[in-house]
């Protein structure tokens, strides 16, 4: 964590307790800096309902990637209480390429998350929470066990919490690491023990989660935004983004990695540039090298270029420049890097993570890493790239079984796009004479 930046509740709600040692906040020190007064004032305050329409007039938004209304999400649960069995899951399968922000407040502020899923758990009426943790988190793991055994030991979980009636059980799952699990349903389908593959929506897990049961699931950073919403209200929220240019609510952990001089993750505004989060948090290029690309959040993000530093980072403004915010943890891509290479990289990692459950997905991606080392070893054919590009369609928006292979293919159609004389470079020589030409014809046929 960077410390160029002073840190206060008023500004930094998810940040301001982090220790200058970077060693846990657990129970006594948590709760000395108004640890679980949202929980206290929610349980013995509000309705469920309340708390629902507060998050959503807050504009809370989700921090997994989606970007999807967190009290609208929420409202989703049935109100019908007949069926008293529901569960709130905490996604922390963070396996995205080059995001780390859930880890940091896992293994730093344990207990922020505790609150914010006693919170959410209240609202929904969910009796049990399971956080899906990324396996390989061994720290995060033994802290949140800690964090969960000190709250319970106090009776901030447990039965009858606070004397409201309300009882909520935690319960840690370490995932045998599948990126596809970070999708909510392939997710769910893990926790029960089953093969990780997506499920067909509708129906969704809010009417048919968790063993049939209503499900709400939630990424990490969105749940350790609720505390802070219900002490200090639904303005005190949307007055923390001081960026007029964005109509996104609060604040968002954002950082930067690859070749810069500090790479690291910082709570900032929305609508932040990118050039302001490289040049000013993360110290710039590191000397010797120039940005060539970044992507805004993650390795599922498209291409942008040196143009686009000065949108934005908020979700409207990166999708109208043609990526995604995704997670908001950009990674810089410095002029010694070869675009081919780093795309077969990334290709070669979303072709094995894939689940294999539709056809698309399970033959596009190994056929696209095929594609990419022979261009990368300079063997490659006229019609390549073209093929390529036809991949990317394929696997598209609405033509696969998940967001899986239109998440991949993003990095490798933007890279084309922004980069195609690398790409070119790639042709075998001994084509070269009939390139013009097979290319030619290869876009007449698109055509017809």
């Amino acid at each position: 964590m960077n410390e160029t930046i002073i840190r206060s509740p008023e500004i930094n709600p998810l940040t301001w307790r982090l220790r200058s040692d970077h060693e846990p906040v657990w129970f006594n020190e948590y709760q000395s800096q108004n640890g679980y007064v949202g929980a206290r004032k929610a349980l013995s305050y509000m309705e469920p309902e309340d708390i629902i329409s507060l998050i959503k007039n807050s504009g809370l938004k989700g921090r997994g990637g989606a970007g999807f209304s967190t009290g609208i999400k929420w409202s989703l649960i049935p109100k019908d209480t007949s069926n008293n069995i529901r569960y709130l899951l905490c996604n922390a399968d963070e396996m995205e390429p080059g995001t780390y922000k859930d880890r940091l407040l896992m293994e730093q502020l344990p207990h922020l998350l505790v609150e914010g899923i006693i919170i959410a758990a209240f609202a929904i009426k969910a009796y049990r929470s399971y956080i899906f943790l990324r396996g390989e988190y061994i720290h995060a793991a033994a802290h949140l066990r800690r964090a969960i055994a000190e709250a319970t030991e106090v009776g901030l979980l447990g039965q009858n919490i606070l004397g409201s009636g309300f009882n909520l059980e935690i319960v840690l799952h370490t995932g045998a690491g599948r990126y596809i699990c970070g999708e909510e349903t392939a997710l769910i389908n893990s926790l029960e023990g089953r093969r990780a593959n997506p499920r067909s929506k509708p129906p969704f897990p809010a009417s048919t989660g968790v063993w049939g049961k209503p499900t709400c699931v939630n990424n990490v950073e969105t749940l350790c935004n609720v505390p802070a919403i219900l002490e200090y209200g639904v303005e005190w929220y949307k007055g923390l983004n001081t960026r007029t240019s964005s109509h996104d609510t609060g604040t968002k952990l954002m950082g930067f990695s690859g070749r810069v001089k500090k790479p690291g993750v910082w709570e900032l505004p929305f609508g932040i540039t990118a050039r302001e989060i490289l040049e000013d948090y993360a110290g710039g290029i590191v000397d010797g090298m120039t940005l060539k690309a970044w992507q805004p959040g993650g390795a599922s993000t498209g291409f942008l270029t040196t143009n686009h530093l000065d949108v934005p980072m908020d979700f409207e403004h990166i999708r109208k420049a043609g990526s995604r915010l995704g997670t908001a943890l950009a990674i810089a891509v410095d002029n010694k890097i070869n675009m081919v290479s780093l795309t077969r990289n990334l290709e070669e990692f979303f072709a094995r993570e894939s689940c294999g459950w539709c056809t698309p997905c399970r033959e596009g991606l190994p056929w696209s890493v095929k594609l990419l080392r022979a261009l990368e070893s300079q063997k490659g054919q006229p019609g390549d790239i073209e093929t390529l590009e036809q991949l990317c369609r394929f696997l598209g928006p609405g033509k696969t079984f998940c967001a899986h292979a239109p998440g991949a293919v993003e990095p490798l159609q933007s890279a084309i796009k922004y980069f195609r004389l690398e790409f070119e470079a790639g042709i075998s020589t001994d084509y070269l004479g009939n390139t013009r030409y097979i290319a030619g014809i290869q876009q007449n046929n698109d055509m017809r």
